[in-house]
C-alpha cells in the first residue's frame, strides 16, 4: 500500500483561485513538465543537485522536501528580481504551479501516465555541443575531507598559436558535489603561473593575481546550472597566445577525500568583434562589522558619462549579506531596480543577464545598497559566536560588489566611460590592499600591487614607498631592488637608481631589463662607456628585445667620440630593430637613419629617413626627422 504523503499542516496554498482545482495532479501530466523547466537543470543524474529528479521514482521520494523548497520561494535558488524585466535562465513557476506540486503531494504524489520523461537529461558533457578546445588540469586535485570551506586557484595554459576570438566557455566541475561555484580570468601575463609554481600541490591558496582579469569587459564564471549562452558574432572577445586561464574554485568538503578536475570549453568564432562592453564595478573595501550588528549597510554609486545600454549584472558578497539591491536612478530622478535580492544566499551566485537589454541615459546614476546580518540570528553567519567581519577575500571576511556589464554607443563613448570610470575603481582597490597589509604586512605581491596601483593615480612617492617595503621584506628578491631603482629614477634619484639596478644584477646577473635601465641612468649621470656597457650586456642576453637595441644604436650612432667601429655596431643594431618592427615604426627608421649618416652611407639614410616620413610620426616626431634629413642632404650626420 502507498504511503500517502500530506503537507496540509506545513504548507499553505499560495492562490486562492488555485486552490479551486479539484483535479487530481499527477506526476506523469502535471508535476514532470514543472521539474524539468525548474529543477532537472541542476537535480539530474551527475549534476550539481543532491538527487535526480528526472525520474518519478526519486522524484516521489523527495516529494516533502519539492513541495516545501516550491512553497518557500527557496527553490530554485534564483530570488532576483529587476525593474528591467526577466534575466535569461531564471524562471521562477508561478503561485499555481507551486499549487500543482503541492496538491501532488497531498493526493499522495500519484504516477499517472507519461511519467517517462520523452529524453533523459545529459550526464554531464557539453551541453553547448562539442568545443573548440577544451583545457583541463593535467593533475586532479584531492579536497580534504573535513574542514571549511576551500577556496583553491588552478592556472591553465591555454594552447592556441594564433589569436582566436571567444564566443563562449562552458565549464564542466569535475566533482559536481563538492565543487560551489567559479571563479573565471584569463591572465596574459606570467603571474598567476608564478603564484601556481610557488605552491607544491595543483594550484595555489590566497587571492587572485592583479594580473587575472575579465577580458574585454566579460563576465567569465560558473555556479551550477548556469550555462552561459554563446555570445552574439560581434561580442566575441580576444584571446592572445601565451594566455593562461585562470580558475578559483569554492569546494566544500563532503566527509571523505574528493578528486576534482574540472574541465572547460571554448567555443570561437572566427571573426573579431565589432563592440567591446566596459565592465564596471560599484562597492567598498572598507567594509568593518561589529560583532553583533545586524543592519550594517554598504552603499556606492557613479554617474555614466555617456549613454549605456545594460547587458547584465553580478552581483558578490559572502555569508553576511542579507539584502542586495543595485539601483537606477534617471536623469529625470525616477528610480528603477537593475536588480533586487531579498534574502542573499552566498551559495547561489550568478550572472544575471537581461533577457532585454535597456539603455540609460547620459547622467544616470547607477547605485548600490547592501545590508549585513553579522548577528547570531543569522543563520548563515560563518563564525560562532559572532566576531568583527572586514573586506577580505576569504569567505569568513566580506565583500560587497555589484558588477554592471554595459555597451557604449561607440568607440569614443567607450575610451570615455573607461577614462571616467578607471580612477574610482582602482582608488577602492587601494582601500582593500592598504587594509589587507596593515593587518597582515606579507611578503610577496601586495606592496607591489598597490605600488602599481599608485602609479596608475600618478602618486609616484606612495608607489616608492611600497616598492621599497617589499625589497625590505624580500632583500635577495632582484626585482624588488628593480622595481625600487625605476621610482627613483622617476623621483630624479638617479644615484640612488644606479645602486638599486647594481643590486638587482648580482642577485640575477641575467637580469636583462636591470641592465638595460642601469645603462640608461648611467647615461643620464653622463657616464657614456658605464651606458654602453649595460647596454651591451642586455642585447646580448635579449638580441630580441627592442628597447635596448634602439637606445644602444642611438647612443653610439650620435657619440661624437664614436669610432668607427661602434658606428658599425649601430647600424647592426638599428637594423636588427627595423627587422623586429616589420619596417613599421617611424622612431625605428629615424634611428637606423641617424645610424646610417653616422657610418658615412647617406644615401642609404636618406631613403630611410623618408620611409620614417612616410611611416607617420607624430607632429613633433616629424619635425625633428625633417630636421635631420636636411643635414643628410649636405652630407653631415646628426650628432649631439
Amino acid at each position: 500500500m502507498k504511503q500517502v504523503l500530506t503537507l496540509t499542516a506545513l504548507l499553505v496554498l499560495p492562490s486562492p483561485a488555485a486552490a479551486q482545482e479539484t483535479r487530481t495532479a499527477t506526476f506523469g501530466d502535471d508535476v514532470r513538465p514543472l521539474l524539468r523547466r525548474y529543477c532537472a537543470e541542476c537535480h539530474h543524474a551527475g549534476g550539481p543537485g543532491p538527487f535526480d529528479l528526472t525520474s518519478y521514482q526519486s522524484a516521489r521520494q523527495h516529494a516533502f522536501q519539492i513541495a516545501a523548497a516550491t512553497a518557500g520561494r527557496l527553490m530554485p535558488p534564483w530570488q532576483a528580481r529587476s525593474d528591467y524585466g526577466a534575466f535569461i535562465g531564471q524562471p521562477h513557476p508561478s503561485d499555481a504551479e507551486i499549487a500543482v506540486i503541492q496538491r501532488w503531494v497531498e493526493a499522495g504524489a500519484p504516477e499517472g501516465p507519461n511519467a517517462s520523461l520523452s529524453e533523459r537529461w545529459p550526464a554531464g558533457g557539453w551541453r553547448l555541443g562539442k568545443p573548440d578546445l577544451v583545457v583541463t588540469l593535467p593533475e586532479s586535485y584531492t579536497l580534504p575531507a573535513e574542514g571549511t570551506d576551500v577556496f583553491r586557484t588552478f592556472v591553465l595554459p591555454i594552447r592556441v598559436d594564433t589569436v582566436r576570438y571567444v564566443r563562449g566557455l562552458e565549464f564542466l566541475p569535475g566533482n559536481a558535489r563538492v565543487v560551489h561555484h567559479a571563479n573565471i580570468r584569463i591572465d596574459r601575463t606570467s603571474g598567476s603561473r608564478d603564484l601556481d609554481a610557488a605552491d607544491p600541490g595543483p594550484g595555489y591558496e590566497g587571492l587572485l593575481a592583479r594580473s587575472a582579469l575579465f577580458p574585454d569587459g566579460h563576465f567569465l564564471g560558473w555556479t551550477p546550472g548556469q550555462v552561459a549562452p554563446l555570445l552574439p558574432k560581434d561580442l566575441a572577445w580576444r584571446l592572445e597566445p601565451g594566455s593562461d586561464l585562470v580558475v578559483q574554485l569554492h569546494m566544500q568538503p563532503s566527509g571523505k577525500k574528493e578528486a576534482v578536475s574540472p574541465s572547460i570549453g571554448f567555443f570561437f568564432g572566427t571573426d573579431p568583434p565589432a563592440r567591446h562592453p566596459a565592465m564596471l564595478r560599484l562597492g567598498r573595501q572598507d567594509i568593518d562589522i561589529a560583532a553583533g550588528e545586524s543592519a550594517y549597510t554598504v552603499t556606492d554609486s557613479y554617474t555614466v558619462p555617456v549613454d549605456v545600454e545594460v547587458q547584465a549584472v553580478q552581483p558578490h558578497a559572502h555569508y553576511r549579506a542579507h539584502e542586495v539591491r543595485g539601483m537606477a536612478t534617471l536623469p529625470d530622478g525616477s528610480t528603477k531596480s537593475l536588480i533586487s535580492i531579498e534574502s542573499w544566499d552566498f551559495r547561489w551566485q550568478h550572472l544575471y543577464r537581461y533577457e532585454t537589454p535597456f539603455t540609460l541615459p547620459k547622467g544616470t546614476v547607477v547605485s548600490m545598497r547592501y545590508t549585513y546580518d553579522n548577528s547570531a540570528e543569522n543563520p548563515r553567519n560563518p563564525v560562532s559566536p559572532p566576531a568583527r567581519a572586514v573586506w577580505g577575500q576569504r569567505s569568513a571576511e566580506e565583500m560587497g560588489d555589484l558588477w554592471i556589464q554595459v555597451l557604449a554607443r561607440n568607440d569614443d563613448d567607450l575610451l570615455t566611460l573607461n577614462r571616467d570610470f578607471r580612477p574610482k575603481a582602482v582608488r577602492e582597490d587601494l582601500v582593500g590592499y592598504e587594509g589587507l597589509i596593515a593587518r597582515e604586512p606579507r611578503p610577496g605581491g601586495l606592496h607591489d600591487d598597490a605600488a602599481v596601483l599608485y602609479l596608475e593615480l600618478g602618486d609616484i612617492r606612495m608607489a616608492a614607498s611600497h616598492f621599497e617595503a617589499t625589497a625590505k621584506l624580500n632583500p635577495d628578491l632582484a626585482s624588488a631592488h628593480f622595481n625600487l631603482g625605476t621610482m627613483h629614477v622617476l623621483l630624479g634619484s638617479t644615484d640612488s637608481a644606479v645602486r638599486e639596478f647594481e643590486r638587482a644584477i648580482a642577485i640575477n646577473p641575467q637580469y636583462d631589463k636591470a641592465y638595460h635601465s642601469l645603462g640608461l641612468a648611467k647615461r643620464q649621470l653622463g657616464d657614456w662607456d658605464g651606458a654602453v656597457e649595460s647596454l651591451r650586456r642586455a642585447v646580448s642576453i635579449n638580441p630580441e628585445w627592442l628597447a635596448p637595441c634602439v637606445d644602444l644604436a642611438w647612443m653610439l650612432a650620435t657619440s661624437r667620440s664614436a669610432d668607427q667601429k661602434a658606428r658599425e655596431e649601430a647600424v647592426a643594431l638599428a637594423e636588427r630593430a627595423v627587422k623586429l618592427t616589420k619596417q613599421s615604426d617611424p622612431a625605428v627608421l629615424d634611428t637606423l637613419g641617424v645610424a646610417y649618416a653616422a657610418a658615412g652611407k647617406f644615401d642609404e639614410a636618406i631613403r630611410i629617413t623618408r620611409a620614417a616620413l612616410a611611416a607617420g610620426p607624430g607632429e613633433a616626431l616629424a619635425a625633428d626627422i625633417r630636421a635631420r634629413l636636411a643635414l643628410y642632404l649636405t652630407r653631415t650626420p646628426y650628432q649631439r
